[in-house]
């Protein structure tokens, strides 16, 4: 292994509203996310905002998967970080962006414990039935 582990961040924009602001739809699709990505969950933690919006982590042997959501804006922070080359983070942020019906990704991800010297992979994509921003 050449990195200590591999870090998505991905903006979520045209998430549907609805799920944004269900707490446990969102901690559902989060779990399911790393066990779909073949991860370990240790614990689960989720608080819902008044009036609006979610936020989360799921703790995984192998690190973690966080969310913040903005539902009045159909808006999603996701962060999925796994240590070792065992777990693909991509997974889980595709299952993630798919739960949450996204409509437009923008990603990068960071190969931990390299630096910033050329570690990212920088990715902005238009999903289908969206509208591409001019």
């Amino acid at each position: 292994m050449d990195t200590m582990g591999r870090h998505v961040i991905a903006e979520l924009w045209g998430c549907d509203p609805e799920i944004l602001n269900d707490m446990e739809q969102v901690e559902r699709i989060m779990v399911n996310a790393a066990l779909n990505s073949g991860a370990e969950v240790r614990e689960v933690t989720f608080h819902k905002f008044t009036p609006h919006g979610v936020s989360g982590v799921v703790i995984i042997s192998e690190s973690h998967l966080t969310i913040h959501s903005f539902p009045e804006h159909g808006y999603a922070s996701v962060d999925v970080y796994t240590c070792g080359d065992r777990i693909d983070p991509q997974i889980a942020c595709d299952f993630i962006t798919q739960g949450l019906h996204c409509q437009r990704r923008e990603w990068i991800q960071i190969e931990r414990g390299e630096g910033f010297t050329g570690a990212f992979q920088e990715h902005v994509e238009v999903l289908p039935g969206c509208v591409s921003p001019s």
